[in-house]
């Protein structure tokens, strides 16, 4: 049924309802383990490295044995303060080596690095927008200020975006005065408008902000403003052209789906979502930017008749 709709309203499981919030949360309960291990968590303080194999979970072999990777995750993940034991294989042992690991509140950080590049110019890697990200930015634009930045480069490039209203927040560090951020309708939702609302963070110094072709969503709310306003330079390739807002439910099952309720428009009245009408061209349209030459010359690239 909900393929008869647009491409972002979908329905998920109820065992990845918690997994798909993660993002947007902030935080989950595990030992702290992704790709790496998680800088303060509980795999890192008791031992665990990068690099490590995992190969067994409560005795129970999990390498080798075709299991996926949300069983897995299942078995890693758990009530706060249970003990999970993982077994590991690391290239500079001969043998397995143990830990106990007792699952706490990972948070899961919007910002993956803030720093100086020179004596003047902040850096700023944001990966998602979530509960915790307008927390996060302002804490990084104080300490980089304290450190001497005058100007901002931000980093949107893969951030898939999160929520309008971390969006919303963004944006509003960046512009001065009575100023549009973005606005939102549906055909049963009234408009809503989302303005300035204090004084900003950063309102003074130059601001560069990096996109591609995958940063979506909340991503292309903060990109549009400050075009829109004129506040910066945005630099980098295409994004990716998702302008629709989508509302969770929440089913007795406890699966959830995101049904979009609105569009949104930046400032200037634009907006970003890309045609969808032929759904096997929309989830080929970042192949056939490749294909087209668009990640490689300029005059390749062919923009939506609402963005022109």
């Amino acid at each position: 049924m909900l393929e008869k709709l647009d491409p972002h309203s979908t329905y998920i499981h109820k065992d990845d309802v918690e997994n798909a919030n993660q993002a947007i949360v902030g935080s989950f309960v595990g030992i702290g383990v992704r790709f790496q291990t998680i800088p303060g968590g509980p795999s890192e303080k008791v031992g665990l490295q990068a690099g490590d194999k995992l190969i067994r979970v409560d005795n129970e072999v999990i390498a080798g044995v075709g299991m996926k990777n949300a069983q897995i995750r299942e078995r890693l993940m758990g009530d706060i303060n249970t003990k999970v034991k993982v077994d590991v294989v690391r290239k500079s042992e001969k043998e397995p080596i143990s830990f106990v690991i007792t699952r706490d509140k990972i948070p899961v950080h919007s910002v993956d690095a803030a720093y100086m590049i020179d004596k003047s110019i902040g850096y700023i890697k944001l990966n998602s927008f979530s509960r915790t990200t307008t927390e996060e930015i302002e804490s990084s634009i104080k300490k980089l200020k304290e450190q001497g930045m005058k100007d901002l480069i931000l980093d949107l490039q893969n951030n898939g975006g999160g929520l309008l209203t971390a969006a919303h927040e963004l944006a509003d560090q960046f512009l001065s005065g009575d100023k549009m951020i973005v606005y939102s309708e549906g055909r049963a939702q009234p408009r809503q408008e989302f303005k300035t609302s204090k004084k900003d963070a950063f309102e003074k110094g130059r601001l560069i902000v990096l996109t591609n072709e995958s940063s979506a969503s909340a991503s292309e709310i903060v990109s549009g403003a400050v075009q829109d306003w004129d506040r910066g330079l945005i630099v980098g390739r295409r994004t990716f052209g998702k302008g629709l807002v989508q509302r969770p439910i929440n089913l007795s099952d406890g699966s959830q789906i995101r049904l979009t309720i609105a569009r949104y428009f930046t400032p200037s009245g634009r907006f970003i979502q890309k045609p969808y009408e032929d759904n096997a061209d929309y989830k080929k349209d970042l192949l056939n930017r490749f294909e087209h030459g668009e990640y490689y010359h300029k005059d390749s690239i062919k923009l939506n008749d609402s963005l022109k």
